[in-house]
């Protein structure tokens, strides 16, 4: 499918309202205490996945969905789909349990740097050219990197596990040739057992505080909030031009990084902002590359 090549209002506010609602996740986790982060990792799963699968239907997607279960046949896919999945799940048990133990901004600075990384990973897997301005924002991130290294000894282990786990993810992802969006509700799928066993291995604590009604509103809003953002951002990306709707996906860690000293109190050194100040030029960089870009294609 063929992105556009101007902005649209509609699509730019889809996004900034997708990046708002995933933001918003760390925070909305800390209202369904006394559950841990693996219960509601299992909850979200199960609350997400009815979400998705109505995505699919609105988006006139179910057939297609079908279509790439029956492709799991295929032994490229049986061996990748299975592999794609862990790495998603890690992913998401992540984001919930960072706001349990004060590492939202460690996660926040591992979403800064994920793209600058996919950026090196064209170069070296794709031969894709890397522009001045694109050079230039990776040499800072690097900078920024250095930093923190210099400053802590080595980097947050949340930080890495963004960092080295989501570009594997994507690289799988383009072997695939699998759609996002029914890739994603597959994922999801995929994960529904373990979170039905990890809701009933853990102990009573993870599914007796059904006996108390606010639960039955804020799991059933937690796969809500998820379902929406995750249909926000498709729908934009449908209506930006590529370059833009990326771009416009550095403001989920910028609000994740506001949260997280804001809202859930987390410390904040001058160490942290040196580190963080290369990072927000190399985003800035980004940003001018990418609007450049942009703008060339619409004179073209």
């Amino acid at each position: 499918m063929s992105h556009p090549t101007a902005p649209s209002p509609r699509g730019i506010a889809l996004s900034l309202l997708a990046s708002s609602l995933f933001a918003m996740l760390p925070g909305y986790v800390t209202l369904l205490a006394p559950l841990d982060s693996v219960a509601i990792f299992a909850w979200r799963i199960v609350c997400t996945l009815p979400g998705v699968l109505l995505i699919l239907q609105l988006s006139g997607k179910r057939q297609a969905f079908i279509d790439t279960c029956r492709r799991l046949r295929e032994p490229k896919l049986m061996l990748l789909v299975p592999l794609m999945t862990a790495m998603m799940g890690v992913q998401l048990w992540l984001f919930l349990w960072a706001p349990f133990h004060g590492q939202v901004v460690a996660v926040s600075l591992g979403y800064f740097l994920a793209p600058l990384v996919m950026v090196l990973v064209g170069r070296l897997l794709y031969g894709e050219k890397l522009y001045r301005l694109q050079a230039l924002a990776v040499a800072l991130a690097l900078l920024g990197v250095a930093h923190e290294i210099w400053l802590t000894r080595g980097l947050a282990w949340p930080t890495l596990l963004v960092v080295l786990g989501y570009p594997p993810y994507f690289v799988l992802r383009r072997m695939t040739g699998l759609d996002a969006v029914c890739g994603f509700a597959l994922e999801m799928a995929l994960m529904l057992p373990l979170a039905i066993v990890l809701l009933l291995w853990q102990d009573p604590s993870g599914w007796v505080v059904l006996r108390e009604f606010k639960y039955w509103l804020l799991l059933p809003g937690l796969g809500l909030v998820s379902s929406v953002a995750l249909l926000c951002n498709i729908a934009a990306s449908h209506l930006l031009p590529m370059g833009l709707w990326g771009l416009l996906g550095y403001v989920e860690p910028a609000l994740l990084f506001v949260l997280a000293i804001t809202v859930l109190r987390e410390p904040v050194t001058a160490g942290t902002l040196f580190t963080y100040g290369p990072i927000w030029g190399a985003i800035i960089l980004t940003g001018i590359h990418t609007l450049r870009q942009q703008r060339r294609l619409q004179l073209a």
